[in-house]
């Protein structure tokens, strides 16, 4: 079992950037695909991003391609989120998440352990 602990949201008006960080807790951090996802009131849970163990490979949502920019740091046993030329449409809060085992997709239900998500607001 992994805990999750987002931090890095507030307050920023659009065009603007901000960085979020994901510090996980355990050992299997490093062997584990990780994502991001947010939610909106009233909307359902959508994928923004998805990392594998290694960091060789990344996913993206098509309304965030070429702003946001997922990472990790297995020494650290953190993951990131860089979010750039931030619109009003990325308000949200954003919750990062572990896949489980077994697991070759980037779906919600693909997902195991999740964080308390942190607010983002972007303001126009």
């Amino acid at each position: 079992q992994v805990q999750l602990v987002e931090s890095g949201g507030g307050l920023v008006q659009a065009g603007g950037s901000l960085r979020l960080s994901c510090a996980a807790s355990g050992r299997a951090f490093s062997i584990q695909a990780m994502g991001w996802f947010r939610q909106a009131p009233g909307k359902e849970r959508e994928f923004v991003a998805a990392i594998t163990s290694s960091g060789i490979s990344t996913y993206y949502a098509d309304s965030v391609k070429g702003r946001f920019t997922i990472s990790r740091d297995n020494a650290k046993n953190t993951l990131y989120l860089q979010m750039n030329s931030l619109k009003p449409e990325d308000t949200a809060v954003y919750y990062c998440a572990s896949r489980l085992a077994s697991r070759s997709s980037y779906r919600p239900s693909d997902f195991g352990s999740w964080g308390q998500g942190t607010q983002v607001t972007v303001s126009s």
